[in-house]
């Protein structure tokens, strides 16, 4: 009988979660997963992801279940999410998930460089259902290979530490892409993004519609 595939799921987080995650995360369902939980609470968040990212490694797991802490979501996210990176033989796979400020795109990045210490992308603005590759994205949502993360400190020595002024995930995005690690976001995998309203599919297509406002 085959083990059970060992997931370290990452939460970086301040000192309060939104009520809504909680809920999310408690009646996440992880049958057929091992399972472990990591808080790490810091106002410095790349210090924070390098430190689950260092744990997800030593605990030995073969994949890493990042969620941030304003983030709502099905209780099959995890079981989906896996089968997506199964089915595609990715090394990141992304849910789909909005900005909480207008005008509410996806975070998510078709086209993602980094240019003479300049940073260079282009939002996803492709379908809203399927699984599209993807340069990269915010990591709400993100479910990826252990060995993704060896294999970014192996080359650079480093994981989530900001580059050319970016945020700390587009900045593992970037390194990732440079090792040719394959990363695609699964829009049928849909999360909310909690802000003052929750911010759902349903909210962006609303405020697209009446020409950007509500």
């Amino acid at each position: 009988m085959n083990e059970q595939p060992k997931i370290f799921i990452a939460v970086p987080c301040m000192d309060m979660v939104a009520s809504g995650f909680a809920q999310s995360l408690a009646t996440l369902n992880k049958n057929g997963f091992c399972c472990m939980i990591s808080f790490l609470c810091g106002s410095l968040i790349y210090e924070a992801r390098n430190r689950l990212a260092a744990q997800a490694m030593m605990e030995q797991s073969d994949y890493v279940l990042w969620l941030d802490s304003d983030m709502v979501f099905d209780e099959d996210l995890l079981i989906r999410l896996y089968d997506t990176l199964q089915k595609e033989e990715a090394d990141i796979v992304s849910g789909l998930y909005f900005r909480r400020m207008t005008p509410y795109t996806p975070v998510a990045f078709q086209d993602f460089d980094i240019v003479d210490g300049e940073a260079q992308f282009t939002d996803y603005t492709g379908p809203l259902e399927g699984t599209h590759e993807i340069d990269a994205m915010g990591f709400g949502c993100v479910l990826m290979k252990t060995r993704a993360l060896f294999d970014v400190f192996g080359k650079f020595r480093d994981m989530f530490s900001p580059i050319a002024k970016v945020g700390e995930d587009l900045s593992f995005c970037y390194r990732a892409k440079e090792l040719g690690l394959k990363t695609v976001l699964d829009c049928d995998i849909k999360c909310g993004h909690v802000g003052h309203m929750i911010v759902t599919e349903s909210l962006y297509k609303a405020y697209a519609d009446n020409g950007g406002s509500l």
